[in-house]
Order: C-alpha cells, then structure tokens, then sequence
C-alpha cells in the first residue's frame, strides 16, 4: 500500500488534521502542512488503517491511498 499527498494548489492546505487523528503515520511541519507534500509514501504494516483514517479526515481529500 501507498499514500500520495497532493502538494498541488488544491492540494494540502494545512489544516493537519492527518497529523492530528493519525499522527503515528503522518507528520506536519510549523504551519500544519503535509511534510510529504508531492511526494508518494509506502505504508509500513500494520499502519493501513492508521494512513486510511488520515485520509478520510483530510478535508481536502490531498491524500490518496494506492492500495
């Protein structure tokens, strides 16, 4: 499995909400944004679940799951 966060003007904006209810996977800088904007993450086992959450509380939907 994979995650890609969208670095792209309608992409992540800063809310960190990711980093909030998933902060075991995903990580934020000082303003709240997405530190692997543009970028595509494996995910490490036993942390699907975790990575899907954070992308269903994005409420930009920047992050996409690649299963």
């Amino acid at each position: 499995m994979k995650v890609g966060v969208d670095g792209g003007q309608q992409g992540c904006t800063g809310h960190g909400r990711c980093a909030v209810m998933a902060g075991e996977f995903y990580d934020v800088d000082d303003n709240g944004y997405n530190i692997h904007r543009g970028e595509t993450m494996d995910v490490p086992p036993g942390l699907e679940a975790t990575a899907r959450y954070g992308a269903m509380v994005c409420p930009e939907r920047a992050i996409v799951i690649e299963e």
